[in-house]
Parts: C-alpha cells; sequence; structure tokens
C-alpha cells in the first residue's frame, strides 16, 4: 500500500515513519526539514521503543510525489487553503484521504473542494512534537481512531487498519460522529484552557478549582454533542478522559505550542464551528463560547504585532 504524507510534523512524521519502518511504501512532503531529512535521515525517540530511518523517500514539491493508495493529511487546519495545492498531484481515482486533523466539520468541508474523493477521519490520541529538524519526540499514548465518512470498501477499509497495526500503530475502526465529538471533548477542553492560562496539562490538574472546570467543560462539549444526534457520549466519557490525562506526562497540547511561538490557533475547527454546530442544533454551548472569544483576543494581540 502507498502512502502520502502531507504535513510531515510531529503526528505525521510519527504515523508514517512507523508504516515506512514496516515496510509499507511511504512518501513524506517536508517543509523546512527536507534538506536535513534528505541528508541524515529521521530520527523517532518513543516511548515504545526509538528508531531511525536512514533512508526516507522525502520531497519538497507536491508536484513531484506520485498517485498513493492512502494519504495521511496531519497539515494544521489553519493551512486548509493549501490542500488543493499539495493534495491534487497525488491523487487518483480511488485514493482514500485520512484527515488526523482536530475539530468538527473537516470532512464535510474536504469533500466541496474534493467531491470524488474518500476521505476517512483520523483521531490521534497522542503526546508528541518536534521541536527540531528531523527529530520527533513521541511521549505517551499513540492510539489512532479512524472514522469512515464517505468511503465504501469495507474490506478495504479494514485492510487499511491491519496495515497500520502491523505496523505498530494501535488503530480502530470507529463511528465517525461520535469519533470526532470524543476528540472535542478532551481537545475544547485543553487545548483553548492552556492558552487563555498559559500552563501545560498537567498543571490544570493539579489545581482544585481549574480540575473542576475541565470536568464542566468537558460536560458541555458533550451536551453539545448529545444535541447534534451524536450517541455514545456521557458523564462516565469525561471521568476517563480526565483519568487518562491525569497518567500522562507533562504536555503542552497543539494550541498551546503554537501559541508559544505566536503562529495561527486552529481556533475555527476547534471552537467557532462545533459551537456553532451545536447551537444549529439548540443548544447553547456558553462556556466554550466564552473561551473561543478569549483565544481570539489573545490571537489578535500578537497577529497584529
Amino acid at each position: 500500500m502507498r502512502f502520502g504524507i502531507i504535513g510531515s510534523g510531529a503526528i505525521g512524521a510519527y504515523y508514517g515513519a512507523k508504516l515506512a519502518k514496516s515496510g509499507e511504501d511511504v512518501h513524506f512532503l517536508f517543509h523546512s526539514d527536507y534538506d536535513y531529512v534528505c541528508e541524515h535521515g529521521l530520527q523517532v525517540n518513543s516511548v515504545n521503543g526509538s528508531f531511525h530511518l536512514d533512508s526516507v523517500q522525502a520531497y519538497h514539491n507536491a508536484q513531484d510525489m506520485p498517485k498513493c493508495d492512502v494519504v495521511i493529511v496531519a497539515l494544521k487546519s489553519t493551512n486548509e487553503h493549501l490542500l488543493k495545492t499539495l493534495l491534487s498531484p497525488l491523487l487518483k481515482e480511488d485514493t482514500w484521504v485520512l484527515l488526523i486533523q482536530n475539530g468538527i466539520g473537516l470532512e464535510e468541508d474536504f469533500v466541496k473542494t474534493f467531491p470524488h474523493t474518500g476521505v476517512l477521519a483520523g483521531l490521534a490520541f497522542i503526546c508528541s512534537t518536534k521541536t527540531k529538524p528531523g527529530v520527533v519526540d513521541h511521549t505517551d499514548l499513540g492510539r489512532l481512531n479512524i472514522g469512515n465518512y464517505n468511503c465504501k470498501d469495507d474490506d478495504r477499509l479494514h485492510q487499511l487498519a491491519d496495515v497500520m497495526n502491523h505496523a505498530g500503530i494501535d488503530a480502530s475502526l470507529v463511528d465517525h460522529d461520535t469519533a470526532r465529538w470524543q476528540k472535542a471533548v478532551w481537545n475544547m477542553c485543553f487545548n483553548g484552557l492552556t492558552v487563555a492560562l498559559n500552563t501545560q496539562v498537567d498543571k490544570l490538574l493539579d489545581c482544585e478549582a481549574t480540575d473542576t472546570l475541565c470536568r464542566d467543560l468537558m460536560m458541555e462539549v458533550i451536551e453539545g454533542a448529545r444535541a447534534c444526534g451524536v450517541a455514545g457520549l456521557n458523564e462516565d466519557y469525561a471521568d476517563r478522559m480526565l483519568n487518562m490525562t491525569r497518567k500522562m506526562r507533562p504536555y503542552s497540547p497543539s494550541m498551546k505550542v503554537d501559541y508559544d511561538h505566536r503562529r495561527p490557533m486552529e481556533i475555527y475547527y476547534l471552537y467557532s464551528r462545533p459551537i456553532a454546530e451545536a447551537q444549529a442544533h439548540g443548544y447553547e454551548m456558553r462556556r466554550m463560547r466564552m473561551l473561543e472569544e478569549q483565544l481570539l483576543f489573545i490571537q489578535q494581540s500578537y497577529i497584529n504585532e
């Protein structure tokens, strides 16, 4: 199975490297890392066992990449406008695209641009960062839930999951809408709150007041999902997410990293879109609306510098 990786950062490079290590045909699009990876390869420092890829099929231009069976898109959603240019050269009639991105509404918007392409949601529960060229630091977790949005071939879908599990990726096939909102429960709580309070996830849970706030925020997302008709989310899920997070190593989620580097934050798909979806179904996510407005203020303060 031939894979393309668009967005070879902390997430895309990690999963792509795992697939390449297992013998899959993987082609990576790099930006700033390109020269370094061509010369030195790709290093993954992982809690599950570190490894190095001496030879990487690396590209600096998507036009030079081959057509692929599956393209993993791990770009930040702030770069969605680049997809038409970056993705089109890799597509053939039966290519599937796996969007490992955070937020609600991504697949719906994707098919407006690529109406004839099969698309899957990739929900990564992983702690990984890339703080220097060609090196991924994987510090915790690693599960990848795959939600089918519009792909028709169930046998091929199971084959994809089998390939990923063979590569050491803990991949599971899940209901699309449930999976997106399940990930939103964690993301909408911790991404924005770590920015608004300028802290790490563990610090939030070490304080009784913010620990309670985190649960309240999670419950509001769960109520928003229920209003949108999503089944399988209840109070127990919030408690499981909090317990899982308490066991994680100290960690800054992706939005906090973007804030620290004064980059645009993924506010639209992580906050504005799910808030609007819940509102359209009669539920007001008041706490999340306040957090969204705080994030917009914070972002404006440095984007306009």
